[in-house]
């Protein structure tokens, strides 16, 4: 049909040449002052034969073309031959590079030419529309928002993305007590960094803490590689998975300061961060947590200075996390391992003695060489606005080829190693309702003001939760008398140990902000300073913190 209406469209064209040449050939005589030579007879009886023709086709094509748009106008609706003077007027009141809506809304027959609905490339060429460009596609734009937890920036196919996060703790700590600190004001923590993911198999963070004031201010640096639920690996600097405590966020702790228990951590002085490698993972939807890794055991970003890393595994387990009970899905115990090696020759020294709360040092620190182990059993249970937690950690730390430890002695003696061993049990209850996370902040139900927490609306008095724990610290370092004719000595015995008991006050105003509270009784029972009594220290801790 197309062909038809192409060969048709040329014949029209042509018709008006013809006639137009017809009319303007002039019968004999001047014109315009000039003479030109007159027609024969025989010429314009031919002429007028070839005109008649040409109309006896024309209007044999008109008869085919209405028979075509009948056909048409049976299968696909009525179709309109309008004259070239209305289609004309169509095209004449849309504006440039429209199409009216009469224009547009059926098919016409334009210059007897069956133009359809939707024009294809024929009919295009007949009426002398040019097409309208394609628009240009522009780059996926970028996603910026806030999570309800974090603000973040991510690309358009969710494949990357990156989150700002942080925290800072002010505190104001008031001791009681014979050579007790004096009341202060500190900064305890003002860390900000960055996580983020690259597609679904990557994950990063990167944190730093501008109030560090031992070891560097980098504290997470690493890459998390998920390839499967069961099996990931991560590598940079980040906590070493010892113990239930360090598992817990400095924003999402129980209690101002940690247990006691901590003092026996690895690497302590950095926050209990060094940089190494993990495999870890969650098998069975979690019922079974993992990890093995190896780090350097040094606090923080230093390089190891033995040829033998420190060794960490731990496990835990949820046997009831499936269960449709929920006062037994959070139930959880596990325990962890550590391996190490000390080197003398680097000044390696035993764990600080120094309480958490800055109360007092109840153990000195001595000089070590040789291996180091750790042991540690954990459990929780947490059950709507009840959380209870407990702890127990063991150390032992050797002393070979040390010498005497006593002025004036000679020589590199083995004398007996450090034995310390801590534990720590707490619980947990917010009397406004709330169920308390694992590893999180209430879902603060009527904040006090500021936000509302995500996902509810709402204004009240916030979340209220008491908490109470008791932990406590022992550790010997047995004595050795050295008889010798030459070099005769003393290594002296330590057998110290320390509890606290504390009470504390949470208040969440909302989600983001908290301020706590605690009242601690430091019992202090055998004193490492000289000159210093056994007797209870009382101190009072207070916290504002905030996050993003």
């Amino acid at each position: 049909m197309r062909s038809l209406m192409v060969s048709f469209a040329l014949v029209i064209f042509m018709v008006p040449g013809s006639l137009a040449h017809a009319q303007g050939t002039e019968p004999a005589g001047k014109s315009d002052g000039s003479t030109s030579v007159s027609a024969t007879k025989e010429e314009v009886n031919q002429l007028r034969s070839e005109v008649a023709a040409q109309r006896q086709t024309i209007e044999e094509l008109k008869a085919l073309v209405e028979k075509l748009v009948a056909t048409r106008a049976s299968d696909n609706g009525p179709v309109q031959v309008r004259p070239v003077s209305d289609a004309a007027s169509a095209r004449a009141s849309s504006q440039p590079g429209e199409v009216s809506a009469t224009a547009a809304s059926s098919p016409r027959l334009m210059n007897a030419v069956l133009v359809e609905a939707d024009p294809g490339p024929v009919a295009a060429a007949i009426v002398q529309t040019p097409p309208a460009a394609a628009p240009k596609k522009d780059a996926p734009p970028l996603a910026a928002g806030w999570s309800g937890e974090h603000f973040f920036i991510k690309s358009a196919d969710g494949q990357f993305s990156i989150s700002p996060y942080g925290y800072l703790d002010t505190d104001y700590r008031a001791y009681k007590g014979d050579g007790a600190p004096a009341d202060t004001f500190i900064i305890r923590r003002a860390r900000f960094g960055f996580q983020g993911n690259y597609g679904s198999h990557f994950d990063f963070a990167i944190l730093t803490d501008a109030n560090a004031t031992t070891g560097a201010t980098v504290r997470d640096a690493y890459l998390n590689v998920r390839i499967r639920p069961e099996f990931q690996f991560q590598a940079g600097q980040f906590k070493e998975p010892f113990a239930q405590e360090t598992g817990i966020g400095a924003t999402n702790l129980d209690f101002v300061e940690r247990g006691l228990q901590s003092l026996l951590y690895p690497s302590p002085g950095t926050a209990f961060r060094s940089p190494g490698i993990t495999l870890h993972g969650d098998i069975k939807g979690g019922v079974v947590q993992w990890w093995a890794g190896a780090f350097n055991g040094r606090n923080g970003v230093t390089n190891n200075n033995t040829n033998e890393p420190d060794f960490v595994g731990r496990v835990r387990f949820y046997p009831f996390r499936k269960s449709k009970d929920d006062r037994l899905k959070q139930f959880a115990f596990g325990g962890s391992i550590d391996h190490a090696r000390s080197r003398g020759l680097s000044n390696d020294l035993s764990f600080s003695g120094a309480l958490p709360d800055a109360a007092y040092n109840f153990f000195p620190q001595l000089r070590i060489n040789g291996p180091v182990e750790r042991y540690e059993g954990e459990f929780t249970y947490l059950t709507g606005p009840l959380g209870v937690r407990g702890e127990y950690v063991q150390m032992q730390q050797q002393r070979y080829d040390i010498g005497s430890e006593t002025p004036g002695g000679l020589g590199f003696l083995s004398v007996p190693g450090i034995g310390a061993k801590a534990w720590n049990i707490g619980a947990t209850y917010l009397l406004t309702g709330e169920k308390r996370p694992e590893n999180g902040t209430p879902r603060v139900k009527s904040p006090f003001f500021g936000p509302d927490t995500p996902g509810g609306k709402g204004r009240g008095l916030g979340a209220w939760e008491v908490a109470i724990r008791y932990t406590g610290i022992q550790a010997k370092a047995p004595g050795e008398i050295i008889f010798n004719p030459f070099t005769p000595g003393l290594v002296p015995t330590y057998d110290f140990h320390t509890d606290e008991i504390t009470f504390g006050l949470n208040w969440y105003p909302n989600y983001w902000v908290k301020y706590m509270v605690n009242v601690g009784v430091d019992q202090l029972h055998q004193p490492s300073v000289t000159g210093q009594v056994p007797q209870n220290f009382f101190v009072v801790l207070q916290r504002l913190q905030f996050r993003f």
